[in-house]
């Protein structure tokens, strides 16, 4: 067996290998002897199907098997011995020459190599970046006071209607004359929500009604001839809800409204947790210290954005082999779907594939010189504090910790989560470690400022 490499350029290689029959003879004997074991074939016993038979029957298929499994086992082990910085993976070269498994018995395979660019980048306390620090306003606490009240208040039964209570009761068709329509369509316990109404004529029906009074009202003005909001409420066909264009009756039997849970130890309790915060100014400190938090986040992501584009300047244009790369892509897209890509999707392609390309490069390279590794349970940790903050969004700030290991756990069961929260975890630690390297051109602005830079 032989390997070479020949650089076809700065960017592109020639990978060869060539296999004689003494280095893939022996695997052809054991894969025809496994053959002779396990095959039924008529007119031998099971195991004893004799070697010649195997060989008329199976022998080019076990020296196809044998040599693929080489080549993939040989070409893996000579790329990572040798350090081969390559992209992607190999591909089989135009200029393969055809292979013949009956009538061949050495073998020449002939692959395409696309290799990184040669460049050098460093971070420095010479670097600026800009991060910027986001203030917790007083506003911002209060929203969220606001809303876990919200989320922890209740329904109350009331008398008399107001903007955004339900309204609960039945409904009758009526006829031109305003009367029960005979044989019309009734429905009991009817939910409405006149808040919702598209029509300000109609929602003005509900206004300062109480419960037992009895209303007309219009469905189909009320939502604007939805006939999908219509036939939903009336529960018929959608198809059907065009007949019911006339007015209703509605008596009211019941008037419900959410009320906003009281600020107190109550609602402290279901937030944070029994006895973990006793009064409103502690409650009000802890949600300031979870914004910050958060806002650290957001501040960490613009710092990555910023030290992203202040480094890809640095470096300048990389170059890369443009055929192969789009040969890869190309190849890759065939293996999911039976269409080819047109040029122009795949000029579309590789330019968004090498945006990212030159970050990952770069990525590469801080990773050894400020020597990051990521651990498994590095990966595990980002996923629970994922899950952990996805939790805490919906107002969930004392979730067992068991549920939420299990609920990480469940997510990493998917490899492409894994490899999410694997980028994740080193997008925090690249961070962390350009945090303490760079000099940080520090700012404090407000959420909306911030906010703006996006746009």
């Amino acid at each position: 067996m032989n390997i070479s490499l020949e650089n076809v350029d700065k960017v592109s290689a020639c990978l060869t290998l060539k296999l004689e029959k003494a280095d893939y003879e022996g695997e052809v004997k054991k894969l025809l002897r496994t053959f002779c074991q396990k095959a039924q074939v008529h007119g031998f016993r099971p195991g004893k199907l004799p070697m010649s038979v195997a060989i008329k029957m199976y022998g080019s298929q076990a020296k196809a098997e044998a040599v693929d499994h080489m080549v993939s086992e040989k070409l893996s082990a000579y790329l990572t011995e040798n350090k081969v910085q390559l992209l992607g993976q190999p591909m089989v070269s135009d200029k393969q020459p055809i292979i013949d498994f009956e009538k061949q018995d050495d073998f020449e395979f002939l692959f395409d190599i696309a290799l990184k660019p040669e460049f050098t980048v460093e971070a420095t306390a010479d670097d600026h970046i800009p991060y910027y620090d986001i203030e917790v306003s007083d506003e911002m606490v209060n929203k969220q006071v606001d809303d876990y009240a919200q989320r922890g208040g209740h329904s109350v039964s009331v008398d008399e209607y107001a903007d955004k209570d339900i309204v609960r009761g039945t409904l009758a068709e009526l006829d031109e004359n305003g009367q029960p329509k005979e044989g019309g369509l009734v429905v009991e316990k009817a939910s409405l929500m006149p808040s919702y109404f598209k029509n300000d004529e109609q929602k003005k029906v509900f206004d300062g009604v109480k419960k037992n009074t009895v209303v007309t009202l219009n469905l189909s003005k009320a939502y604007d001839g939805n006939e999908a909001e219509v036939a939903s409420l009336l529960k018929v066909k959608k198809e059907e809800a065009g007949a019911y264009t006339g007015d209703f009756s509605f008596q009211i039997d019941e008037i419900s409204r959410y009320m906003p849970a009281e600020v107190g130890q109550e609602l402290f309790d279901q937030v944070f947790g029994e006895g973990q915060v006793k009064s409103e100014e502690e409650f009000r400190a802890k949600i300031k210290e979870a914004i910050a938090a958060n806002m650290a986040h957001n501040s960490d992501y613009k710092f990555l954005v910023d030290a992203r584009a202040h480094f890809e300047e640095k470096v300048g244009e990389l170059a890369f082999s443009e055929p192969l790369l789009k040969k890869f892509l190309q190849n890759s897209h065939r293996s999911e779907k039976s269409e080819p890509m047109s040029p122009e999707e795949l000029d579309k392609a590789y330019e968004n594939n090498i945006k990212s390309l030159k970050w990952e490069l770069i990525k590469d390279k801080f990773a050894t010189q400020l020597h990051i590794e990521i651990k498994q349970d590095e990966v595990k940790a980002t996923a629970v504090g994922a899950a952990r903050m996805q939790f805490a969004q919906y107002g969930m700030m004392n979730v067992p910790e068991q549920y939420i290991e299990q609920y990480a756990a469940d997510m990493m069961k998917k490899e492409e989560n894994v490899r999410y929260y694997f980028d994740a975890c080193l997008n925090s630690k690249l961070t962390a470690a350009l945090k303490e390297t760079v000099t940080l051109d520090r700012k404090t602005v407000s959420m909306e400022d911030f906010n703006k830079m996006f746009e």
